[in-house]
């Protein structure tokens, strides 16, 4: 997998997650959905990925772009 697909699988996952248990726990729960949403536009303009930034220093990621879990 490829760093450009997880960051959206991420975010799409951590906004679903923060939207169901705002419905089923409660509200506070919404600045879960509103922190990722605050962050990927962060990214858009400043090009600063926190995920991809600790994959990299994980050492997880190689020059491609290609995570391997666990590192190489």
């Amino acid at each position: 997998m490829k760093t450009d697909t997880l960051v959206p699988l991420l975010a799409g996952s951590l906004v679903l997650a923060g939207v169901g248990l705002a419905y089923w726990v409660s509200s506070r729960w919404l600045l879960l959905p509103a922190f990722v949403g605050a962050n990927l536009i962060q990214s858009a303009l400043t090009g600063f990925c926190p995920p991809c930034f600790l994959l990299g220093k994980l050492g997880w990621v190689d020059q491609d772009g290609f995570i391997h879990w666990g590192g190489r």
